[in-house]
């Protein structure tokens, strides 16, 4: 699979369609983000399980370089993230190339993602996608039940901001959790549940189910099930699920991207 993946990116540098491609490299037996800017470069380029939240990197240097075709290296939920930045105008689709692989099922089952492989699918098997048995769990409860699960789960939040900072969806200049009026500088955000919830109500109809937030919690709090529920909640009432239908958020505001 990798030579076959390496060969098509080496393609695209060689056919002047991609000036770089994002996707990440082994240093030193640590797997980390990397941009590489040739063919020749792209040596130590691997396709392991490890993540990073590379549509984030990816919209620092579209903001860069607006003018250069980037490549990236996407799974199933980088592309669904793709395609709702387009929508929200963080990136034009005509710069980015994106570069498929397919989740493996283990991959799959852990995150009950419902499409584990992108349209882009250059290789891997296309894993069937897994049914959303967390939330159904939680949602099996008697209300009081859910809620102690809730509280007992956001009481061990440290307020790092690790869900917001890894987020690939939030590009936000100004975090409203943040604001001098909704915390005083040098204050801890709210107590909670106020943090997770004022975010998980900003997430809503953004959250393409990548599961990084929750992978990068040092409380390890299960906000993954939190937000695939607020994604469940926005698709009953509004027939859309991020990342998945054509058009736009029915919370995105944004008109379309001015014209240059």
């Amino acid at each position: 699979m990798s030579e076959k993946i390496k060969q098509y990116i080496v393609e695209l540098f060689q056919q002047g369609k991609i000036k770089a491609f994002l996707g990440l490299k082994d240093e030193s037996g640590h797997i980390v983000p990397h941009l590489f800017s040739n063919a020749e470069d792209l040596d130590g380029l691997n396709f392991g399980t490890e993540r990073y939240p590379l549509n984030k990197i990816l919209i620092q240097l579209y903001k860069r370089y607006p003018d250069v075709t980037i490549g990236i290296l996407i799974r199933g939920c980088d592309e669904r993230g793709l395609k709702e930045l387009y929508k929200w105008n963080q990136l034009q689709p005509e710069k980015i190339i994106a570069v498929g692989i397919a989740c493996s099922k283990e991959q799959a089952e852990y995150c009950e993602c419902s499409k584990p492989y992108p349209d882009t699918c250059i290789s891997g098997e296309q894993t069937p996608g897994v049914d959303n048995k967390t939330v159904k769990k939680i949602d099996s409860l008697e209300i009081s039940e859910r809620l102690n699960y809730w509280l007992d789960n956001f009481s061990r939040c440290i307020k790092c901001y690790g869900c917001r900072d890894i987020c690939p969806m939030c590009f936000c200049n100004e975090c409203s959790l943040e604001e001098v009026e909704f915390i005083e500088r040098g204050k801890i955000p709210p107590e909670n549940p106020i943090f997770h919830l004022s975010r998980a109500v900003h997430m809503a109809g953004r959250c393409i189910d990548c599961g990084l937030c929750e992978e990068a919690c040092p409380s390890i709090i299960p906000l993954r099930t939190l937000y695939k529920k607020v994604t469940d909640i926005i698709e009953d009432h509004f027939s859309y699920r991020p990342g998945y239908d054509d058009g736009k958020s029915p919370l995105n505001i944004l008109g379309p991207r001015p014209e240059e």
